[in-house]
């Protein structure tokens, strides 16, 4: 049964196990609902039969212990669904954050960022919601209704049949509208994904709609995907209301159908007064709280695509390895390395090239040709389709990716900033770091020019992804912290596209210093930032074309050569 719930609603063991216990305390807390049916009956037959009066006593205590044995598993029941519920959601959203940590960059290729974030956010909030008011409440009312139907089978089973009929009836509808739902669901959420895409994207590109007069059509746009997802959110409500308002009319007629068998049964003698009172006063219990039970039962099915979600990201497989990683060196050697991002899309095919500790190592060609994607192979934010990536003679593969990282220091061509100072965002590449050592990088990498001009200095906040900058400050905090980090592997991607010709030099300057003994490796499309390379390999159409220094390739007049003379042309461009 655990292994069942964790499958079924993306539970922890530890969450099925508490999951039991509330189905158990809600299951204890109905039965217990039935004991003041139990007295009301006693009562009135006492009372008919003119005894009651001596007995006002312990009616009274009776009532009381029965307000007693409600309560204790009402109490248990809080505990169990609200309490424990509120930890698994805690859990589940970190075992959530920190799988996705553990994934390769494949599946985020594959995946929205606003689907992700619904995910973990909205759809575990639903999880959330459902594990406390809804889960417990229809498996406890399940469990605890058939126990109170085998008991009247035992009793009456002309009465107990015409009173339970309508409950499997009435389930079974519910039951049976589950793929009508999800399909519901299904269109619901891709919408919401549109609109919060949509959404996200506006507010990104306002500056351009606005300086292209193009806002009006956007928002037109907009209004659009937003009146589309209010239409299927009133899809998915009568999908699901269609089967509960039916299911529940069905056990309306329960409670006719308990009349029309008890009032023959009375006439025929079999049946007295009180035992019908109490069937009529059974079947009341059983419909009211059933009824209700139906909705949980939908709401459940609506649950089938968010578990769905949450359950491909808890069990798909991690990228994994051992963290006893000691190369011989950090030589970075590709060998017949061939890749696709999807199946029958190769990226690379038979990529073969050794990036040599203490060299820079230049990946050159037109845009396509694969240089990103060897450089993410390099440092295993993907996994490779066929061959290997070593470093040092070790098989990264078998490496875990969180370990290998420590031996890389990247400078990403889109640079990532956080809404802090610009101090603690330098700091990244380094938790430990002094804040001397922090304010030698980023000297380093000419950050002072543009931090001390702040009135706050270094301790300025730069706003979200560092708004407050311009590209090439952004550029050279993201450096800093390569330089901080100082890993004996370095990844520069485009590391000075968005620096004027005089901070380039700059920069380059303290890249300079900081690449001596090291492994890099350097994306470009200026041939004046490879110029000095101990070694081009040139990518095209995701195989190696052509390798080796400047000067070789230059002489053999092939593709290197080719984008050297237009680039040299571009270079005399000018408006006429």
């Amino acid at each position: 049964m655990k292994k069942y719930l964790m499958k079924r609603f993306a539970l922890t063991e530890k969450g099925a196990a508490d999951m039991l216990k509330a189905i158990a305390a809600v299951t204890v807390s109905n039965i217990a609902l039935m004991t003041p049916v139990w007295l009301l009956f006693a009562f009135t037959g006492a009372f008919l039969s003119g005894t009651a009066a001596g007995r006002w006593v312990y009616y009274l205590l009776f009532a009381a212990f029965c307000l007693v044995l409600i309560c204790l598993p009402n109490y248990w029941q809080y505990n169990a669904t609200f309490f424990a519920t509120y930890v698994e959601s805690g859990k589940r959203r970190i075992s959530l954050a920190e799988k996705l940590r553990k994934l390769p960059l494949s599946f985020f290729g594959k995946k929205d960022l606003a689907d992700l974030t619904n995910t973990i956010m909205a759809d575990a909030e639903t999880l959330e919601h459902a594990s406390s008011h809804q889960i417990p409440q229809f498996y406890g009312s399940l469990i605890s209704t058939s126990l109170i139907a085998v008991g009247l089978f035992f009793y009456k089973w002309q009465m107990a049949l015409a009173a339970v009929w309508p409950i499997p009836v009435a389930i079974l509808i519910v039951a049976a509208s589950k793929k009508v739902q999800a399909h519901f669901i299904r269109r619901q959420s891709r919408s919401k994904v549109r609109l919060n895409d949509a959404v996200q994207e506006f507010i990104e590109v306002s500056r351009d709609l606005k300086s292209c007069n193009a806002e009006g059509a956007y928002l037109s746009e907009l209004e659009e995907k937003i009146d589309d997802v209010e239409k299927k959110a009133i899809g998915a409500e009568l999908g699901q209301a269609a089967f509960i308002v039916s299911a529940q009319l069905i056990l309306k007629i329960g409670v006719g159908t308990v009349a029309v068998v008890g009032s023959a049964m009375l006439l025929q003698g079999r049946l007295n007064v009180m035992e019908f009172f109490s069937f009529l006063l059974v079947a009341s219990r059983l419909y009211e709280p059933m009824s209700g039970n139906l909705i949980n039962l939908g709401m459940l099915n609506l649950l089938t695509v968010p578990v769905e979600r949450m359950n491909e990201i808890a069990e798909h497989p991690a990228q994994t390895g051992t963290t006893d990683f000691h190369p011989k060196g950090y030589d970075i050697r590709f060998e017949n390395v061939g890749f696709s991002y999807e199946q029958d899309k190769t990226v690379l095919e038979d990529v073969t090239f050794t990036a040599k500790q203490g060299e820079v190592t230049a990946l050159v060609g037109p845009s396509g040709g694969g240089k990103t994607t060897v450089s993410r192979l390099a440092a295993r934010f993907w996994d490779v389709t066929r061959g290997r990536i070593t470093i040092g003679g070790q098989d990264i593969s078998k490496n875990d990716p969180e370990t290998l990282l420590g031996a890389f220091s990247i400078v990403f061509q889109d640079v990532t900033l956080f809404n802090n100072s610009i101090l603690e965002n330098i700091r990244v590449g380094k938790k430990d770091a002094t804040d001397d050592e922090v304010l030698a990088a980023a000297r380093l990498a000419n950050c002072d020019e543009f931090a001390l001009k702040l009135p706050q200095g270094y301790a300025a906040i730069i706003g979200e992804n560092g708004s407050e900058l311009s590209g090439g400050e952004r550029q050279r905090i993201s450096i800093a912290r390569a330089l901080l980090k100082n890993a004996p592997i370095i990844l520069l991607d485009e590391a000075t596209a968005s620096l004027d010709v005089e901070n380039e030099t700059k920069v380059q300057g303290a890249l300079s210093r900081l690449l001596q003994g090291k492994t890099v490796l350097v994306i470009a499309h200026r041939m004046r930032t490879v110029e000095a390379a101990d070694k081009i390999v040139v990518l095209s159409d995701g195989k190696v074309a052509e390798q080796g220094t400047s000067r070789e390739l230059m002489i053999q007049n092939g593709q290197f050569a080719q984008m050297v003379r237009l680039q040299t042309e571009s270079q005399t461009w000018s408006i006429a």
